[in-house]
């Protein structure tokens, strides 16, 4: 499996089900999402709550890789090689079809 979803308006539960086959989703720790802080200051002075903030906005993920998990170790090397900064924080796991294609565990650290 491998895939390549940006995250722009829908967020992640609307652009990163596109790339992945049926029957497949993703879990997504967002504990370990490093927020930056716009995104902390835009869910503050709106007022947003975080289902909002990962509907409407990347949170400060641009883009999700998706790989092996035999192969995260070198894709995440290579990245950072280039000079990405690289956040691993989901694991893709079967769904059933009428179950949600995004689960997440832990909140987004929204302080401001």
């Amino acid at each position: 499996m491998k895939a390549l979803a940006h995250i722009t308006g829908g967020g992640f539960p609307d652009n990163i089900p596109r790339v992945l086959p049926d029957g497949l989703g993703i879990t997504l720790d967002l504990a370990t999402v490093p927020v930056p802080p716009v995104f902390r200051w835009l869910a503050a002075m709106g007022d947003v709550a975080e289902h909002e903030m990962l509907r409407t906005f990347n949170c400060g993920i641009g883009m999700v890789v998706v790989v092996e998990p035999q192969r995260a170790d070198a894709v995440t090397a290579a990245l950072t090689r280039a000079g990405e900064t690289v956040a691993r924080f989901g694991a893709i796991v079967p769904v059933k079809a009428d179950a949600p294609r995004v689960a997440y565990s832990g909140h987004l650290d929204l302080a401001w």
